[in-house]
């Protein structure tokens, strides 16, 4: 029987690997991007124990869900963290109360499927390196087509006019 080329089954998609430094690992299957998700996403990750895909962060356009599928892990959640495992649902609204970074734990792998809306422009935060980030042109999590990725510190800040009268 043929297919709908909206419909993805993750077992014939390839592991894509991220390996920024020791401490940010992760693989990850874009699961909305090959089904031709527009305004939600949804990628399946897999975290090793002790690793995290991304730095402790937050958004200001984007919400984000997760929902664990196997393993055992840390929900860093603004000040406090929270033991989370297969079955658990994640609910995370914009904004710096909802930073969030989730790390495995335990002997296995942490799987779990991460949904977004996928609006751009994006801006995210970084409160443990206090860095921002800008993203436009394209889909959060998508570098297809993006016009604008710029990363700084917030304490790099110029003033509003700074350097347009040159």
């Amino acid at each position: 029987m043929k297919r709908h080329p909206s419909i993805v089954n993750e077992a014939t998609l390839v592991w894509n690997e991220h390996n920024h430094t020791e401490r940010f690992s992760c693989r990850r299957k874009a699961l909305s991007a090959d089904g031709r998700g527009e305004q939600i996403g949804c990628s399946m990750y897999e975290v090793q124990p002790g690793k995290t895909a991304f730095p402790f962060h937050f958004h200001w356009a984007n919400e984000e869900t997760i929902y664990i599928l196997s393993g055992h892990g840390s929900l860093r959640l603004g000040e406090q963290e929270f033991a989370v495992a297969a079955g658990d649902y994640i609910a995370l609204p914009t904004g710096p109360d909802h930073a969030h970074q989730l790390i495995g734990k335990g002997e296995q792998p942490l799987r779990y499927l991460c949904f977004s809306t996928m609006q751009s422009p994006e801006v995210c935060e970084y409160p443990d390196s206090d860095k921002v980030g800008a993203l436009a042109g394209s889909a959060p999590g998508s570098k297809e087509g993006r016009k604008l990725t710029s990363f700084h510190r917030k304490s790099d800040n110029v003033p509003y006019f700074e350097g347009e009268d040159a």
